[in-house]
């Protein structure tokens, strides 16, 4: 069965996405791992802060390159997604929970007053930004192997602890860390903050040493525990390999030579292509071996919808993150003295809202909210009293003989 040529299409803007994501997000885990390795509340006072002076304004806005590949799996290849969810539920939800836990203690660190709760939430931020990227790359790894598969047969254990899954996610989490790196030296020398470049700068040699060693272990993993992928790799997706070692080897010399010269970009080429070599390995399969790319895709029209998605993305999306990476970068988004006045002009607003009495049409409608979602409740758990009731007398899925 030939591959649809609309189904590539898609495919082609489904590993654009989760190169934006690695790319930019990765770079957020980073600055969230050498937050967690920054020491102690004194010693790594400067890094923190420098750290939250190049996160904070994109971190929130990065999520949108997950979303948007999660809805392009769901709708254009829903086998793929169904078996994908059924059988890494357990790491997906770890990742989840980590991406959820990192935003929360990323905002709650700024607007806690007391140090304790400072730290505790600071905490919170860093070790997800350990917890997101390894359980994805566990997620990417599983896939890898062909331990997925679209019987739904797999083990929901030993589809992603395994070797090649577990140094997967381990190479995430280098890699992010090599990537955050990258920029958090660009952003320190731009800033003029020289010392914090050099801070910087030998961790990010350590990074990348690491990301190169992990790397080169899964791929002799992949040769025992994925063979499809793995003969892939090294044949007709060796060009894309071959750039992307290419990238990051000079980007690591351009930071072991203290260069800014196309760094970013250097890094950005190395992400890119092991995205590119990744999917084209895969290639002809959604899952290896089990679910092609030509049986797994959605009807014609629901793909040429997923171009209208695209078209918008391009038109809308696209421009809009060139524009907040450029304020970033040019300092755009620092708070100023008229951040200050608005800041206090909200505080004030929401004193007054405080001790203003809510409007009485909203105090109803908030009761009747809570009032039907409370009789829901308790109507559902009647309900499944009730079965669990009748399950223990006459049996799982047996009716109760009538009289």
């Amino acid at each position: 069965m030939s591959t649809p040529w609309e189904s590539i299409v898609v495919g082609v803007a489904l590993l654009g996405t989760m190169a934006a994501y690695a790319l930019f997000a990765g770079a957020d885990f980073g600055g969230g791992i050498w937050d967690l390795l920054a020491g102690s509340t004194e010693r790594g006072e400067r890094p923190r802060e420098a750290i939250d002076r190049s996160v904070t304004p994109v971190w929130e806005g990065n999520q949108t390159w997950i979303v948007l590949g999660i809805v392009f799996v769901w709708t254009a290849y829903p086998s793929a997604f169904a078996a994908i969810m059924t059988s890494l539920f357990i790491p997906l939800s770890l990742s989840l929970l980590g991406i959820l836990l990192r935003g929360i203690g990323f905002a709650f660190r700024h607007e806690a007053k007391k140090l304790r709760t400072q730290q505790f939430a600071g905490v919170l931020f860093a070790a997800s930004s350990f917890l997101a990227p390894f359980f994805l790359g566990a997620a990417v790894g599983a896939v890898s192997t062909g331990r997925v598969r679209n019987d739904h047969h797999g083990d929901v254990l030993s589809a992603w602890v395994n070797a090649v899954a577990l140094v997967t996610g381990a190479l995430f989490v280098a890699t992010c860390a090599f990537v955050g790196g990258m920029y958090l030296i660009g952003d320190s020398h731009r800033r003029g903050d020289e010392d914090m470049a050099k801070y910087f700068h030998y961790r990010t040699i350590g990074a990348g040493v690491v990301s190169a060693v992990l790397a080169f272990v899964n791929l002799l993993l992949m040769h025992g525990d994925a063979p499809y992928v793995f003969h892939r790799l090294i044949g007709p997706a060796l060009p894309f390999m071959i750039v992307s070692v290419a990238g990051g080897a000079f980007a690591f010399v351009l930071v072991v030579l203290r260069k800014q010269f196309a760094l970013r970009i250097a890094t950005g080429v190395c992400v890119v292509c092991v995205v590119g070599a990744w999917g084209f390995a895969q290639y002809p399969y959604l899952l290896p071996t089990s679910l092609s790319l030509a049986e797994g895709s959605a009807p014609t029209a629901a793909l040429l919808a997923e171009f209208a998605v695209i078209g918008l993305a391009l038109l809308f999306v696209a421009p809009a993150f060139v524009y907040l990476y450029w304020l970033q970068q040019h300092e755009r988004l620092a708070v100023t003295e008229e951040s200050d006045v608005l800041e206090q002009a909200g505080a004030a607003e929401n004193r007054l809202a405080r001790t203003a009495p809510a409007p009485v049409g909203l105090r109803l409608a908030t009761a009747v909210v809570i009032g039907v979602a409370g009789v829901d409740i308790a109507r559902e758990g009647l309900a499944r009293l009730r079965r669990l009731r009748r399950d223990r007398t006459y049996g799982p899925g047996i009716r109760r003989p009538r009289d």
